[in-house]
């Protein structure tokens, strides 16, 4: 099976979604980088957003170096309320006046005990899992309403739905998420755009690497039998995003390799 950096490289280009611009947030790395390459070969013009600027430009050098189409947005999520609407306005100056799909990728994922989960930390997770979707959207929806056409697609979890121990803030962040896309489909989806969640399950990126070991364990009894890579989420945010997802509205699509529904051993 292909790695995620060698099917990164070696993307097929096509028009599905040319003529569209395309906000993806945490794309400096990992999922959302992911998603931007495969947006961005597919013709969307993508703002590429993530805090740290040299990676965020080596996502945005890495699609134009291919062919696409992108502008890099530094920011940081985890701001005052302001800070992301000033992001919103920032991109929407960016992608020439409009943004057309909007994924809001961007997490973070401290965890812990309950009880000495740091400060700090739940307020990190509120604000960038949750706080910032709601602001993106607030910002953003509005325009795709006017225009009569738009696409939000959020990320969530599969823990969304399961118990963990030692993990209980970050998954009811994603839970809120979930929600968040069946109000947002039911607020925007007579006006022409349509909001979904895909759910990652065990996901291999940078940001978990030194994790490998344990991801292996976790995936090793679904029926895929191994992590997921970020670029099997980017292609499901690519078909919600594309024509053919016309039907889908406020869903979410597990992108887990069987995690959350199965139980094989």
């Amino acid at each position: 099976m292909q790695t995620n950096e060698a099917l990164l490289g070696s993307l097929p280009t096509d028009h599905r979604l040319t003529g569209r611009a395309a906000l993806v947030t945490g794309a400096s790395s990992g999922i959302g980088e992911a998603i931007a390459r495969v947006l961005a070969s597919s013709g969307a013009h993508v703002g590429v957003a993530g805090r740290d600027a040299a990676r965020t430009q080596a996502v945005v050098d890495a699609i134009t170096a291919a062919g696409g189409s992108a502008v890099p947005l530094i920011g940081d999520l985890n701001g005052r309320a302001d800070e992301v609407r000033d992001l919103a306005t920032r991109a929407t100056a960016a992608l020439g006046g409009r943004v057309d799909i909007l994924v809001n990728n961007a997490g973070v994922y401290p965890g812990g005990p309950t009880a000495t989960l740091p400060d700090e930390a739940v307020d990190a997770l509120w604000a960038t899992n949750v706080r910032a979707p709601h602001v993106l959207v607030g910002a953003l929806a509005p325009g795709m309403v006017e225009r009569g056409s738009g696409v939000i697609v959020n990320t969530g979890s599969w823990m969304a739905r399961v118990g963990v121990p030692f993990m209980a803030l970050y998954p009811a962040t994603k839970a809120a998420v979930e929600q968040l896309t069946r109000a947002w489909a039911a607020e925007f989806g007579p006006s022409g755009v349509r909001v979904s969640t895909v759910a990652p399950g065990a996901t291999a990126t940078p940001g978990n690497a030194d994790s490998h070991e344990a991801l292996e364990q976790m995936t090793v009894g679904t029926p895929a039998g191994r992590p997921v890579r970020p670029i099997d989420i980017a292609y499901a945010v690519r078909w919600l995003a594309s024509d053919e997802a016309a039907f889908v509205h406020g869903g979410t699509i597990d992108v887990d390799g069987g995690i959350a529904a199965t139980r094989l051993a």
